[in-house]
């Protein structure tokens, strides 16, 4: 007899101030990964060279 299939429970989304993360399904070897979205805490500035004395 073989032993029953596994399975994993579903995660729910997980959010915080700059990150979320998804659970993904499956893929056919039965691996569950996560997807995760960053989003930028830092801002671009456009560079301005400096005034020559």
């Amino acid at each position: 007899m073989s032993a029953p299939k596994k399975e994993r429970p579903v995660v729910p989304e997980g959010q915080s101030r700059f990150l979320k993360t998804r659970q993904m399904k499956p893929n056919e070897k039965g691996y569950i990964g996560y997807e995760t979205d960053w989003e930028s805490f830092q801002k671009e500035v456009k560079y301005e060279t400096p005034k020559k004395p």
